[in-house]
């Protein structure tokens, strides 16, 4: 039987030590599980903000810094936050790095004119907290867009996605980096609820116009959402 996975505090604990485990080789093995399709999910979220040239983005658990590089070559200016040392310390991103927990974010109010991730909603503890610190640095009619994994919807894609992240992540993890950590990566995705109630706990922070984009027939999928206006102080 596989263990219960990890909540509260046993969790953030467990993440930082996971990624830190796993930082130097991070990008490679990523590249390699995801079939180098996680090139193109990266491109979408950027593309999906659709703010002007200059507009300062805060990238939510940056690691290494593939999304940070992507928002340079998109003409943002962009800060990354994440709560792992390990990944921070092998970041090839030449963007300002905080070292932080996004849930409770080192920055002020209405800093930021948009806001993205990549694959870390399932990592953080409470994703009702996350959604609510978003709200709170990003200007009303500022965007956010938060990429992650998912489960295609397609039976034969399904059981095929299935088998994959099951053995061959795993099996790749254990060749190339941390075994144990890419058994759990795969089994994260239950910490992520569907997408109708993630779209609600979006617009419960105070976000607009949410939409659910699933990406390679489901295996990424990516929410995208406008803050709205203030109700009252920050």
């Amino acid at each position: 039987m596989k263990a219960a996975l990890p909540t509260g505090a046993d969790k953030q604990t467990a993440v930082r030590h996971m990624f830190d485990a796993i930082a130097e080789r991070y990008e490679l093995v990523n590249g390699i599980v995801a079939m180098g399709l996680d090139t193109g999910w990266r491109r979408r979220c950027i593309e999906a903000l659709d703010l002007p040239p200059g507009s300062l983005v805060l990238d939510v658990a940056c690691g290494t810094g593939d999304l940070c590089r992507g928002l340079a070559r998109a003409g943002y200016q962009r800060v990354g936050v994440d709560l792992s040392p390990g990944m921070l310390s092998h970041a090839r991103t030449t963007a300002p790095l905080v070292l932080g927990d996004a849930l409770h974010a080192p920055f002020r109010p209405d800093c930021f004119d948009g806001v993205v991730s990549g694959f870390a909603l399932r990592n953080v503890v409470d994703l009702a907290s996350l959604f609510s610190e978003l709200a709170r640095l990003t200007r009303p009619g500022g965007r956010i867009s938060l990429l992650d994994l998912g489960a295609p919807e397609a039976p034969l894609l399904r059981a095929g996605h299935r088998i994959w992240c099951d053995y061959g992540v795993p099996l790749v993890g254990s060749v190339l980096s941390d075994g144990a950590a890419y058994r759990y990566l795969p089994r994260s995705l239950a910490y992520l609820p569907p997408a109708a109630e993630m779209a609600h706990l979006l617009e419960l922070a105070g976000f607009q116009a949410v939409q659910h984009a699933p990406l390679s027939g489901g295996i990424s999928q990516l929410y995208i959402a406008t803050r709205g206006a203030r109700s009252g102080p920050s």
